[in-house]
């Protein structure tokens, strides 16, 4: 799937984009090559007929749209809402950016539109079935590979449409965490008394949300946290790790949650949050730990999931956070004395962090290790599932089944070009800094 770089968050509350291309909906401004202006025509009489005849736009519509970039990418209309005190067709509309995640839909205005690129609206039955028509199978099977939006593998067709139907369009588009403002990806199920806002203001230490900055600032003269209610089990220069039990803690884990929602394209969110412990990493200062992501997992999980949520947040993303919270999730297992597996389904970028993990853990060992070893043996080194050691090292082409099993084939330069593919390892884990004793119900 594609990809356009968001826009960069700064510590002023601010956000960096650039400067947007001419409104109305030209590809092109009206100047000459040699750069001289050209006068412009009054619009033709029978245009004007034929745009207004078309608004508003239906939802459904597929249309060219310009972008924050100042260039126009194929958009589809989701939802749309009138503007208050505007003309009969002054509507605004969420667009979905068809060659791109779901994180990118927005609201736009009329003029950000083409109008000259609308596409009639198709029921999409239909079109899914002409264009099944058109392509061989092979086409189909590239596009399903290609567009399949991860994390959503285990839902049937109509539980999925049920989900983008609830969630399509953004509720909260900005927050304000700590020093920064940060633009949502998705939507998250605030209570209904927050409906009306597109920014919630959050104390960064208790994660309590409110509607307007000066009710912050007086929350913030009266809260006494300075970090995450929970007890701190690692401390490694400015880094630390709080685990936070749901249980004790409900509002907190609770706010968790639908922080992390926002950012997350996950089904399921849960209230019940009793049953979870939370593991947040905090940068710390002498303002207080600030938290940059976090890891939750089930205090008892038969299918042996070491994590069940993982989130590093946007200003925090590309510094090695989340292959550092995924690496911990191992070590708690490992002192549990148990082998670990992330819950299913994955997000889309938590996929691609555990493959990477995976990945690197196992390719390690096996360039250092002289000699046979088996998965068994890897499970019990590294704490990871068996069945996730196989398909990695499946997918790296690094597994043979010969007279009945699995066989390891491990060429050194082979190992190399793969450890080099996986990229950078990120924060490493000094597991001597780890106080911790697995959790047991207090009687």
């Amino acid at each position: 799937m594609g990809s356009i770089d968001t826009p960069t968050i700064t510590e002023n509350g601010s956000t960096q984009s650039q400067a947007a291309a001419p409104s109305g909906g030209d590809h092109k401004p009206p100047a000459s090559a040699n750069g001289a202006q050209v006068e412009v025509l009054p619009e033709p009489e029978a245009t004007k007929k034929r745009r207004s005849s078309m608004l508003p736009l239906e939802v459904g519509t597929r249309v060219m749209c310009r972008w924050r970039d100042g260039k126009y990418h194929p958009v589809k209309v989701i939802e749309r809402r009138k503007m208050p005190y505007a003309v009969p067709y002054d509507y605004e509309y969420y667009v979905h950016y068809t060659e791109f995640n779901r994180r990118l839909d927005e609201w736009v205005k009329l003029e950000q539109l083409d109008l000259d690129s609308v596409e009639t609206v198709v029921d999409e039955k239909v079109e899914d079935k002409v264009t099944s028509l058109k392509m061989t199978r092979h086409q189909k099977r590239k596009i399903d590979e290609t567009h399949v939006e991860v994390g959503h593998e285990e839902l049937d067709a109509a539980s999925l449409r049920e989900h983008e139907e609830f969630t399509k369009v953004k509720n909260i588009a900005t927050i304000e965490l700590g020093r920064y403002e940060i633009e949502t990806w998705y939507f998250s199920p605030f209570p209904p008394e927050y409906n009306d806002s597109l920014k919630l203001y959050f104390c960064e230490f208790c994660l309590n949300f409110m509607k307007r900055k000066e009710q912050l600032q007086r929350h913030m003269r009266k809260c006494d946290l300075k970090h995450p209610p929970g007890d701190e089990i690692y401390r490694s220069g400015t880094l630390s790790m709080f685990e936070v039990d749901g249980k004790k803690n409900k509002v907190y884990g609770q706010n968790l949650c639908y922080l992390a929602k926002l950012f997350l394209d996950h089904k399921t969110l849960y209230y019940d949050v009793d049953l979870f412990l939370f593991y947040v990493l905090c940068e710390c200062d002498d303002r207080g730990c600030h938290m940059v992501g976090y890891f939750s997992k089930e205090k008892h999980s038969e299918e042996s999931y070491n994590l069940a949520c993982i989130l590093t947040l946007p200003p925090y993303q590309r510094k090695g956070y989340g292959k550092f919270l995924i690496a911990f999730s191992y070590e708690l297992s490992k002192k549990e004395g148990k082998v670990g597996t992330p819950e299913r389904p994955l997000s889309d970028l938590g996929l691609l962090s555990y493959r990477g993990y995976w990945t690197r853990v196992l390719l390690d060992i096996l360039k250092k290790h002289k000699g046979n070893i088996s998965i068994k043996e890897l499970s019990d080194m590294t704490a990871i599932k068996a069945e996730d050691i196989l398909t990695t090292l499946q997918s790296l082409e690094l597994i043979q089944y010969r007279k009945g099993q699995h066989v390891i084939c491990a060429d050194p330069k082979v190992l190399d070009r793969h450890l080099k593919a996986a990229g950078r390892g990120g924060l490493e884990v000094d597991v001597s800094k780890l106080i911790w004793t697995p959790y047991k119900e207090q009687s």
